[in-house]
């Protein structure tokens, strides 16, 4: 094993040990869209699925069938007809969605069965149990189309669900529902998947679709300059999605942003749109800082606050990097503990990504900025700039003048953001008293205005 490997994956592998011990315990409602299956991706999204259940989490998987019903339609010669997005089931179309499921059920339950060597599955048992855990009712007639067998979820039975996730097992659901007299009802894999991440109050709904997410500009094409949107806001997807048209087909943009608005407004924290045509979007979305896809929430989660005793582990990881390397004083974990009303801090799902304490010197109206610290995950972003904010904050409030740094390797950030170079010399009796001179950290000094 070559020691630019190890170089390399221990520090990867400890930065996503957060969401490991995040995510062990919570409910994943993962819902897969039929063109994942058609376009040959149901081997690799298994094997991730199987290695985030090893990993603790529950998971709950609802597969599509759109393309495999039309494929079925057409063979039989018959027009696949749809209406406000959804199905028209007639007695044909029914007959050929019942052939789809029962075909995909089998060839997910035999995907999840190929515990091979040298793959993600090996050495893996990974229980799939389906069942009659949806109750549906028909769609009726809507604007004057009558839907037929086309229905809608009436209940989730949720005690059943549960059982089989602690019973160690996934949960395979079909776009299926029967009423309570038997009758059969084709479902959207959406509204399943959202009716039963609401019914669970799951965690995370994740849907693996055909687009890439919700773009910053969703109306524009893909460009340098319109990248996906990683973090959407509930109030702020609400607000998109009432100034888009209603969607008609998966790759509209409102067409699972609505899924996801629902969910997030019927207590699911965290909705996802990622693309099943990337290699590991799963494993992307769940473990690393900003995902691949969109995430709707119904908060912010990242936090830009002061630092508690319960944050002081966390201060320690992200500054030890920078502490070896030279980049910052070593800083023993009794300081930090002592000092950690001094930090500011940015958590982000859990985790710190930046932090900086403020020493005061009230008698010189001046306050030093110690130990400013940016993950590499998240350089770039304005996290940095986000803590100066703070700090200056909190030290207008304490009626500071200004705010000083010592530094050996950052002098050129520190001046782009107003900080002029002094003389040592120029620092507070009190902290002049500690300034270590064999080390030569040069001094920059930032006025603040009112």
């Amino acid at each position: 094993m070559s020691a630019v490997f190890n170089f390399t994956f221990v520090p990867w592998f400890r930065s996503v040990a957060p969401y490991i011990h995040m995510h062990r315990g919570k409910t994943f409602v993962v819902a897969m869209a039929g063109e994942a299956i058609a376009t040959g991706k149901l081997h690799s999204i298994v094997q991730d699925l199987a290695l985030i259940q090893s990993m603790g989490v529950k998971v709950v998987l609802v597969h599509g069938f759109r393309p495999q019903v039309n494929e079925q339609l057409r063979a039989k010669g018959h027009e696949a007809r749809y209406s406000h997005g959804m199905r028209i089931t007639d007695e044909v179309a029914l007959d050929c969605a019942q052939e789809a499921a029962g075909q995909l059920r089998y060839e997910i339950e035999a995907a999840f069965s190929q515990g091979l060597p040298n793959t993600p599955m090996a050495g893996a048992t990974v229980r799939v149990i389906s069942g009659n855990f949806i109750t549906a009712r028909p769609v009726g007639v809507v604007d004057g189309v009558d839907f037929q067998h086309s229905g809608l979820v009436r209940k989730v039975d949720v005690a059943g669900i549960l059982r089989t996730l602690d019973l160690g097992a996934m949960v395979l659901l079909s776009p299926f529902g029967f009423s309570p007299t038997g009758e059969a009802f084709n479902l959207t894999m959406e509204e399943v998947a959202t009716s039963v991440a609401i019914a669970l109050q799951a965690d995370k709904l994740v849907f693996l679709t055909e687009i890439p997410g919700v773009r910053v500009k969703p109306l524009e094409p893909e460009s340098e300059d319109n990248p996906i949107d990683t973090e959407l806001p509930l109030a702020a997807a609400e607000q998109l999605l009432a100034s888009l048209p209603s969607p008609q087909q998966p790759t509209d943009t409102a067409f699972y942003l609505q899924h996801c608005v629902k969910a997030c407004k019927g207590g699911v924290e965290r909705s996802h749109i990622i693309p099943f045509a990337t290699d590991g979007s799963l494993l992307l979305e769940v473990y690393v800082h900003d995902g691949i896809g969109t995430m709707v929430i119904d908060e912010k989660l990242e936090s830009l606050r002061e630092a508690t005793a319960d944050d002081v582990g966390g201060i320690l990881q992200l500054i030890e990097p920078f502490e070896k390397d030279g980049t910052l004083v070593k800083r023993s974990r009794t300081e930090i503990e002592r000092d950690v009303s001094n930090y500011s801090i940015i958590e982000h799902d859990g985790v710190i990504f930046a932090c900086a304490a403020l020493y005061p010197y009230p008698e010189a109206r001046t306050g030093e900025m110690a130990a400013l610290t940016v993950s590499p995950q998240s350089q770039g972003q304005g996290d940095g700039e986000k803590i100066l904010k703070r700090v200056e904050q909190r030290a207008r409030a304490m009626g500071l003048d200004s705010i000083f740094v010592l530094t050996t390797r950052t002098m050129h950030w520190f001046q782009k953001r107003g900080f002029v170079q002094v003389d040592a010399e120029w620092l507070p009796e009190a902290r002049k008293k500690k300034y270590n001179w064999d080390r030569r950290s040069m001094v920059f000094v930032k006025k603040l205005l009112p």
